[in-house]
């Protein structure tokens, strides 16, 4: 089968590009940014790229036009396509019809952590010889790919929340039809798509409706707003998890080090594992206490989970050491949201100790550009010593307003040079330099690093779906 598909390099839609290749399909496709790391990494593949959408793609006739949710009507390409007869899906649609069906699906879905939480869950059980197929929103540094089919049963899937296309405007995960489910946490995000945190929770039910009563639900007990979602009606065995003890979690942890680097995993309050693991901060331990204990839902003992955490290499942007120059080190994470940076900067905090943590943020996502979350943002960079806020071109509103809510520790510019200039000329040795966006921030980090005297990296940091 001949895929074309629009959009191809966003994280998903590259990829099912992937997949798809990997099964044996002719896959081409079309992107407005056709940059690297993508790029390259769909040019191995033999997968033909097209910069643009010119309605005249559309000539070589593929068998299905697999459409991404950035295409919306109006577009030219998109007028072609519905005048043309051609057939058209969404990537969740031709992805659970022609890649899914018979396995062993689990999905991780929630606000935050799920990219980390699904490559985690997907090395404990490759460690485990179970062979997963996967689909990650990230690059784990164990796979060196975001997607592989897999020999085993067991597919896992980063389950978004965003909606699937032009003409389906339900969640994508919705299509995955898992038989396992882990729910990480849930906060409002996705303004452009949802009115409120409510018409979440309800995409959550939805989602949730779909796990047959022989699968299982793994849930993090510290998020209100997904037992909101459970009383809604859950028809599946329950496993919660939690690192506070209060809230009787059926799984739990209990503190080792305080950048969470060393942890006792607990069952019912017992201890059955033990992390000794290259990441740190709070919010990897309780996206390893979700992996494990989805994980054992699966037949994976905790032990064996523990032990191959051990040897997790992380995934690319979520603080990801970029280079260390001058003693200077700069870190590349994918923090959009209030929370998140908020316990990024708390990670590098128990981490670093007396370390200057330096934030430089790029509100770039949807809801951040809609200004949503502007309230929220000085508490969540407060715990950071300075603080660069970039003010992308278009965003509509203005970050002097949350640069002066943290007094004279924070600065706004809207020039990259301007920005990289400043940032060369302040940071000293011993200096944690924490860059914070959901896109590749126009090359920031390299050109950081250059600045301060490291050899400009090429590349670029791949684009969100």
């Amino acid at each position: 089968m001949h895929l074309h598909i629009l959009g191809i390099c966003g994280t998903f839609m590259g990829g099912l590009a992937a997949l798809a290749r990997e099964a044996g399909h002719r896959v081409t496709g079309a992107d407005a940014n056709v940059y690297p790391p993508m790029s390259e990494q769909l040019a191995a593949l033999g997968i033909g790229l097209t910069e643009g959408y010119a309605p005249a793609q559309l000539d070589a006739a593929p068998e299905v036009v697999v459409v991404g949710n950035v295409m919306s009507r109006g577009m030219p390409i998109i007028e072609r396509l519905l005048d043309s007869g051609l057939r058209y899906e969404s990537g969740p649609q031709w992805l659970a019809e022609h890649l899914l069906r018979g396995r062993e699906i689990v999905a991780v879905a929630g606000t935050h952590g799920k990219t980390t939480t699904t490559a985690l869950l997907a090395w404990i059980l490759d460690a485990a010889g179970r062979a997963p197929g996967f689909l990650i929103g990230g690059v784990p540094e164990n796979f060196g790919v975001s997607a592989r089919l897999g020999a085993g049963a067991p597919f896992v899937i980063e389950a978004d929340e965003y909606d699937t296309a032009f003409f389906d405007k339900r969640a994508k995960f919705v299509h995955y039809r898992p038989r396992h489910l882990v729910l990480t946490n849930l906060e409002f995000d996705h303004a452009d798509i949802y009115p409120d945190l409510a018409a979440i929770e309800r995409q959550f039910h939805h989602l949730l409706r779909t796990v047959p009563g022989s699968g299982r639900v793994t849930w993090n007990a510290a998020a209100p707003a997904l037992a909101r979602v459970l009383q809604m009606g859950c028809w599946t065995p329950r496993a919660s998890f939690a690192r506070e003890a209060a809230l009787a979690p059926d799984w739990g942890l209990r503190l080792e080090a305080e950048d969470a680097s060393r942890f006792t995993v607990l069952q019912a309050g017992r201890p059955v594992a033990a992390v000794n693991w290259p990441l740190f901060g709070l919010h990897n331990a309780d996206n390893a206490l979700a992996a494990i204990a989805a994980a054992a839902g699966l037949g994976v003992l905790p032990e064996q989970a523990g032990a191959a955490l051990a040897r997790f290499g992380g995934v690319r942007r979520r603080m990801q050491l970029r280079g260390t120059v001058r003693g200077i080190r700069v870190y590349d994470d994918f923090a959009h949201h209030p929370t998140a940076v908020a316990t990024s900067i708390d990670a590098l905090r128990r981490r670093g100790g007396r370390a200057r943590i330096v934030a430089v943020l790029e509100p770039r996502s949807n809801t951040m550009r809609l200004g949503h979350h502007t309230g929220e943002l000085a508490g969540a960079l407060g715990g950071a010593d300075r603080i660069f806020l970039y003010r992308p071109p278009g965003l509509g509103w203005d970050p002097a307003a949350v640069a002066a809510g943290l007094g004279a520790r924070a600065s706004v510019s809207g020039d990259l040079e301007e920005l990289v200039r400043a940032l060369a000329a302040e940071l000293t040795a011993g200096d944690d330099v924490l860059i914070m966006s959901n896109g590749g921030f126009g090359g920031l980090h390299g050109r950081l690093l250059a600045a301060l005297g490291a050899p400009l990296s090429a590349g670029a940091a791949e684009p969100p779906d």
